[in-house]
């Protein structure tokens, strides 16, 4: 891992508007979404499909919070962490695809198939605008130096 991982200025606005991204919709778990996020909420998860949300809805505000504020090792951490969460979330995405639930405005089956498209988009984002990809990459063995 990077000691001093270095972002530039796009890095640097991109990580902002995520952060803003989540610190909001973290709030929609909790308030004016509540409902459409419990959409998501696939039915093989043991829990409340509204204390799900509400769980998901602190965590997202946290992880926003993080991005707007954390700097250096822990941003690369928390960037890892969040391409993580993407990730975690991804089966709720499905979930709302495979049983054709309305919710966010995606009213078709279109629309659902083209938001799971999106997810590894979200992961990237979170990578690269934390320097966390940078970090990852740094870590791979040189392939060139592996032949000798």
């Amino acid at each position: 891992m990077l000691k001093n991982p270095h972002t530039n200025t796009l890095q640097n606005v991109a990580r902002s508007l995520l952060g803003t991204f989540m610190v909001v919709a973290g709030t929609g778990h909790l308030t004016f979404q509540r409902r459409e996020f419990q959409a998501q909420v696939p039915d093989f998860i043991p829990l409340d499909k509204d204390t799900v949300v509400l769980l998901s809805g602190v965590l997202e505000i946290g992880l926003g919070l993080g991005l707007l504020g954390l700097k250096g090792r822990n941003r690369i951490r928390l960037g890892l962490g969040l391409g993580l969460f993407y990730a975690a979330v991804f089966p709720g995405n499905i979930h709302q695809y495979t049983h054709h639930l309305p919710a966010f405005g995606l009213d078709t089956d279109a629309k659902r198939l083209g938001r799971l498209f999106f997810q590894p988009v979200l992961i990237g984002w979170a990578l690269w605008s934390t320097g966390a990809l940078k970090s990852l990459m740094a870590r791979r063995p040189n392939k060139a130096a592996a032949r000798r």
